[in-house]
């Protein structure tokens, strides 16, 4: 599916509907340029899991952990990552494996490690149409 987003609250609320949306054991792969909005759409994401904190790009912990939801949400920037391996540190496997909601910003980097069935998500700046337009593609790998 291809959404047009014309601001951050179209975004936002795309991202909330898929929140409410989200099951156990959802693999979400975020992914986009810097400045494309990754982790104002995990914002929405985790306002439609019902998440009580506020929630910020992990760039520099790599994890942020969220359990005030009706799911756990556990979102990764792995932006900073050298070597997948180095996810093994941070309880990875068992996470993406596990009953909650991983949403991964940057999965490229990791692309080995990801499991078979993951959601997609990519958004794309244009600036032919707008600052603040997005093109987000949401697309299911199984």
């Amino acid at each position: 599916m291809i959404y047009e987003s014309y601001g951050p609250e179209d975004t936002f609320s795309l991202a909330k509907r898929l929140g409410e949306e989200a099951v156990p054991g959802m693999v979400i792969c975020l992914d986009g340029d810097l400045g494309a909005g990754k982790t104002l759409f995990t914002q929405g994401f985790a306002a439609g899991l019902g998440v009580l904190e506020y929630v910020n790009s992990p760039t520099f912990t790599i994890l942020q952990e969220y359990d005030s939801g009706r799911l756990a949400l556990y979102h990764f920037d792995v932006y900073r990552i050298e070597d997948p391996e180095e996810m093994e540190e941070t309880g990875f496997l068992e996470l993406i494996y596990g009953d909650g909601v991983c949403l991964i910003e940057w999965s490229e980097r990791i692309r080995e490690l990801l499991p078979r069935h993951v959601t997609r998500v990519l958004i794309e700046k244009n600036v032919e149409k707008g600052f603040s337009y997005r093109r987000i593609e949401v697309s299911v790998y199984s």
